[in-house]
């Protein structure tokens, strides 16, 4: 039987999390811009069900994603679920879109009226009174104040229908900015063995200032896998976001697609080494890092699930952080840090 994935304090929230925890961006559909390709709804269902049956204790989700539907789903698998089962929801806003228009351009909003607005969709969508954590989605560009949106999101957790107010893809002037009004509960970073920015300066500033952060995309969108392929990119849905962003697109095509699976490939030694996939060391490695809580990993079927709790159990060794930071240094140079700092005894 698989052991419960370990748990950590989140900040100063007063809860703890499991150290990896279910992502629902692909379970979205294939009905909005920024989708996975075609997705089932059941297998969707069953995903997130399975991940709370192995000791996962949050799901991540965004009003976004699926235009709505992610959240949709969330709420079917917590209207299921006794009181004392229901895991953490932490949900997320200012990514707006029009009804007239699934596949149109998100606007990034965070105008307090588009803020509380938002609040109260999700936790219609969702079923529940109260979210766990509400988030910033990414920074406005309407021209709203930052004070002005996260003096109204302290307003929502005031009322009770946020737990605690969080920020996803902030920058450091930006958590400095929000942190002189209203402490900064959460930080949502991008970070991977393939982008590591976040570990050169937001992760570092969370961990002095006792921000909990959980992490997205700790297997890059799937290369981070373990049967992940050339062939797997070619069989993508046309429409799949992987496909043509303008930001990403590139890390699934030559040359860094071969980068990419060879970088992943120099994990298998330290996969069989702690009888664990190379996914759980992907996640393992970015949960190595001092100040993340928690990691984000996304699944659309249950044996998707099975792939990456182990990250849960596993903990890494310095010579094998080392094994890996050569690894990354090797494949993927110069795009921040590759090694945590060595732990000391």
């Amino acid at each position: 039987m698989t052991a419960p994935p370990a748990r950590r304090p989140l900040g100063r929230t007063g809860i703890d999390i499991s150290v990896v925890g279910a992502g629902t961006w692909a379970i979205g559909g294939a009905g909005w811009k920024y989708n996975w390709g075609p997705q089932d709804d059941a297998s969707s269902v069953r995903a997130l069900r399975r991940a709370l049956d192995l000791g996962v204790n949050w799901i991540d989700t965004a009003a976004a994603y699926g235009i709505g539907h992610a959240e949709e789903i969330v709420g079917r698998v917590l209207a299921g679920l006794p009181d004392a089962d229901r895991p953490h929801v932490f949900t997320k806003c200012g990514l707006r879109w029009s009804d007239a228009d699934r596949f149109g351009d998100l606007q990034n909003n965070l105008r307090p009226a588009s803020v509380r607005m938002e609040c109260e969709a999700s936790l219609r969508r969702l079923g529940v009174e109260r979210v766990d954590a509400l988030q910033f989605h990414w920074p406005d560009k309407t021209g709203a104040l930052v004070e002005d949106s996260w003096g109204e999101l302290g307003n929502l957790a005031d009322e009770g229908k946020v737990r605690f107010p969080a920020v996803s893809n902030f920058d450091v002037d930006l958590l400095e900015t929000c942190e002189k009004i209203r402490h900064v509960e959460m930080l949502q970073p991008p970070f991977s063995l393939i982008i590591r920015d976040s570990a050169a300066d937001v992760i570092p500033w969370c961990a002095e200032h006792g921000t909990g952060v959980i992490v997205y995309s700790p297997m890059q969108s799937g290369l981070l896998t373990d049967d992940f392929s050339a062939e797997r990119v070619a069989l993508m849905a046309p429409g799949d976001w992987r496909r043509w962003h303008a930001a990403l697109a590139h890390e699934f095509t030559p040359p860094r697609l071969e980068q990419n699976l060879a970088l992943r490939d120099s994990l298998r030694p330290v996969a069989e080494r702690r009888q664990t996939t190379v996914a759980a060391v992907a996640n393992a490695w970015v949960l190595s890092w001092p100040g993340v809580t928690g990691a984000i990993a996304g699944s659309r079927s249950p044996d998707q699930v099975d792939g990456w709790i182990g990250a849960g159990t596993v903990t890494l060794t310095d010579a094998d952080l080392e094994e890996i930071g050569r690894a990354a240094e090797r494949f993927r140079p110069g795009a921040g840090p590759a090694r945590p700092p060595a732990r000391v005894a």
